[in-house]
This record gives C-alpha cells, structure tokens and sequence, in this order.
C-alpha cells in the first residue's frame, strides 16, 4: 500500500517505502542518535509517524530490520576490503581494524553488536545476534579455515575474543585513540597470536 506524504517523492511500491524507512533509520543512527525514535525517521522522510507504523509496528521491529539490512551491507563491505588474505592472523588484524573504521564512519553497524530489542547502540559482544554476526565475518574470510586444522569451537571462541576486542577499542578508544597504522601494528602485537593454533594442532 502506497501513501501519500514522502516530501512529494511517493515510493512506488511497498519494497521501496521499506527500502527508504530503512535506509532513513541508518541515516538518523549515523548522525549520532543514542535511541531510535519512529517521529526522527518519520520527520527525515516527510511523512507522519502513522506512515511508518504501516511498515511497522514500533521501534523494536524498525530497529531488528535496520540490523538485519545492515548487516548485509557490512558483511559484504568487509569482505571486498578484506579479500585474498589467506593468513588467519593478517585476516583477524584487518578485520579489526576495518571494522572499527566502519564503526567510526557508520554508527548504524553499532546494531550487529547490540543485544536484540535494545534501543541503545551500546555494543554487547556476548548477545547471541553479535556471536552470529562474528562467526560470519570470519566464515567470509578466505582463510581455509578447515584446511589449517580449525574446529567450529575454536572458530566461534575466536570470533568471541575479536568481539571483546573491539568492544574494548568502542568503549574507549586510548588517548589519543589508534588508527590506521598504528592500529594495526598493535593489533599484530597483541592479537594476532590469539589467531594461530597450538603446533601440535596445526596441519602441515
């Protein structure tokens, strides 16, 4: 069902008013907001609250949806900068440090770490939508996993510790905070040896 409103630009279809909600609620994150609220999305859309309410039912429902889209568009923005690294330490170190940039640049990501029904963007690694969300990332890097000797197990525990790793680097940055090279050189320091198995576990 079409409506009227959308400052003059009514959607053609339902996929595209969807698509726009959507795309207006990552906006509002980004822009620094510490809750979703249906009236800001509505107000950066021109329409009225009752508008979105057709799409959805409340916050907690625009809020799982914007996760859910924006995960999609995280995961395949890691990946192509991540791509033809094959080696399990420069994999996790890079997609750290590509992750905390991505955090720093686009707030709505914050949603993958955040516990489900959460208003707040407050990263909780150990909720069970952000262990999905780190085993994923590390299920899309092409390291062959299998191939080095790695089990499920020690793949869902690595996702874990890079999870509390940048939960560490949200919450507080250092000062003056780490980028760029410096981020990475600590990271090859201090994390990657968390990313090789014991010799005696390692395939040849």
């Amino acid at each position: 069902m079409r409506t009227h409103g959308w400052a003059g630009a009514t959607p053609a279809s339902d996929e595209e008013a969807i698509a726009r909600i959507l795309r207006a609620a990552g906006e509002v994150i980004d822009g620094g907001e510490q809750e979703l609220s249906i009236l800001r999305v509505a107000e950066r859309l021109g329409v009225t609250r009752q508008t979105v309410y057709r799409y959805f039912p409340g916050t907690d429902a625009l809020l799982q949806a914007t996760a859910t889209n924006a995960t999609g568009e995280f995961l395949d923005e890691l990946a192509a900068a991540l791509h033809g690294i094959t080696d399990p330490a420069d994999a996790v170190v890079e997609g750290i440090a590509t992750t905390l940039e991505r955090l720093h640049t686009h707030k709505r990501f914050g949603l993958l770490f955040a516990a489900p029904g959460d208003g707040r963007f407050a990263p909780e690694v150990t909720s069970e939508i952000a262990l999905r969300t780190g085993r994923h990332i590390l299920d899309r890097f092409d390291v062959d996993w299998t191939h080095l000797g790695w089990t499920d197990r020690d793949l869902d525990e690595l996702a874990e510790h890079m999870l509390r790793t940048l939960q560490s680097f949200i919450i507080d940055p250092g000062h003056p905070p780490r980028s760029g090279s410096d981020l990475r050189a600590y990271l090859h320091r201090r994390v990657a040896p968390h990313a090789t198995l014991p010799r005696d576990r390692t395939r040849s």
